[in-house]
């Protein structure tokens, strides 16, 4: 049987890509090589589904730190804007919530997926799950076909590919496609964890001391070599019992993976800034005036609120303040270490966890063979691409979501038209 598209993987760029290559009136196939699609959007924004960002596209590109630049003709053609309209024609009311997260009102990512999956079938496309690809075919400098493993084989008029990278395994992305675009003569550059939590072999993590502690709004730094930032974000964090987690740290991990490979390291210094909002010497002056207002207060009742208790104990040790001595008998070098270590506390980190546990992958299919206004190959015809098998990364918070359904839209659209001959 003959296809106008075949789109390999059923995640939200392949979801996109279907319907939008419907929508054109093509004769679609999806195939999935998991038991039932849209597995990665149904754990997203835990759970919720965070389908957009509503920031300005410029700000959204910012966010999209690996190659967001290339997505700059995609969003002229459909932006994060045009996606809100989409769900909602869907029937799925979307609501704003802080750094311009969109989720649905129903809080629930399943409504999500199954308003995707009514779409498909209202427009007629032929789903095949539990069905692995072996192959595709490429005859003449073009793609023509697609090879089951079961020997099944479907001709077709062009091919998208959205199969994911190789982080979330379990959700079926574990890098089939590279190859498959390695075949049709395309570079993938190299794969790295983003987004995943940081592995640290300090004394303090392996003994447990801050385990489980967050920290709000702090300002998490990555160091170069000189001891020069690299890298600033400002969110929460987490000590956990291997390393550290949480917004602040998945932003940064990016920026560690780099360093290390950038200057050869064991170790990369990081720096934690527990009270972003005040500069050192006032912060100094504040802390002298509160022991001297109180002197006969023990140092821990004195400084009560200032910080997490547990991170305020762990800092006050580390600059050998005894936390129950009275505030008049600490001198004035020790009051300025501890400041000094509220505002950058350093420590070493060693790596992160592996790609398959970071929620997003770095690197993919290089965006320089890639057309950006259509996601086509610019080495084989009918061959396209969209979502996270491109070499494009972004933060969490609707970033990653928002290229893969504007890549998948383009990459749809294009595969359809391309198909029949428009």
């Amino acid at each position: 049987m003959k296809y106008d598209v075949i789109v390999i993987g059923g995640g939200p760029s392949g979801l996109m890509a279907s319907i939008a290559a419907g929508e054109q009136g093509a004769k679609v196939l999806l195939i999935d090589k998991g038991d039932k699609l849209g597995r990665k959007l149904a754990i997203s924004g835990g759970g919720r589904c965070n389908v957009t960002n509503r920031l300005p596209v410029d700000e959204i590109i910012k966010h999209i730190p690996g190659n967001g630049r290339f997505l700059y003709s995609a969003f002229s053609i459909f932006s994060n804007e045009d996606i809100i309209l989409f769900f909602e024609n869907l029937g799925i009311k979307l609501k704003e919530e802080d750094h311009g997260r969109m989720f649905p009102v129903t809080d629930k990512a399943q409504s999500v997926v199954d308003a995707l999956i009514s779409k498909l079938k209202e427009l007629k496309v032929d789903i095949k799950t539990n069905t692995p690809v072996a192959d595709i075919v490429y005859d003449d400098q073009q793609a023509v076909a697609v090879q089951l493993k079961d020997g099944e084989r479907y001709d077709t008029g062009s091919v998208v590919l959205a199969v994911g990278g190789k982080s979330v395994p379990h959700t079926g992305s574990t890098g089939d496609g590279y190859a498959w675009a390695e075949e049709a003569g395309h570079t993938i550059t190299e794969l790295f964890p983003t987004e995943v939590p940081i592995t640290s072999n300090e004394p303090f993590i392996k003994e447990k001391t801050l385990q489980g502690l967050s920290l709000r709004d702090i300002g998490l730094s990555v160091l170069n070599p000189k001891g020069k930032p690299l890298i600033t974000h400002r969110m929460d964090m987490i000590f956990t019992h291997f390393g550290i987690s949480g917004p602040a740290v998945l932003r940064c991990s990016q920026y560690v993976v780099k360093a290390m490979k950038k200057w050869n390291l064991k170790e990369v210094v990081m720096s934690i800034d527990a009270l972003p909002d005040t500069k050192e010497e006032p912060l100094f002056q504040e802390v002298i005036k509160m022991m001297k207002e109180d002197p006969k207060k023990s140092v821990k009742n004195i400084l009560k609120g200032f910080m997490p208790e547990r991170y305020l104990l762990f800092l006050l040790e580390k600059s050998d303040i005894d936390p129950s001595a009275q505030g008049g008998t600490v001198s004035n070098d020790k009051i300025r270490e501890f400041v000094k270590s509220c505002k950058q506390f350093q420590f070493g980190v060693h790596g992160t966890l592996s790609i398959e546990k970071a929620f997003v992958t770095g690197g993919g299919v290089s965006v320089k063979e890639i057309e950006p206004q259509t996601m086509g190959s610019k080495l084989m015809n009918g061959l396209y691409f969209c979502g996270e098998i491109l070499d494009i990364h972004g933060y969490t918070g609707g970033y990653n979501i928002t290229s893969a359904l504007v890549t998948g839209r383009l990459a749809g659209t294009n595969a359809a038209q391309f198909s029949l001959g428009k």
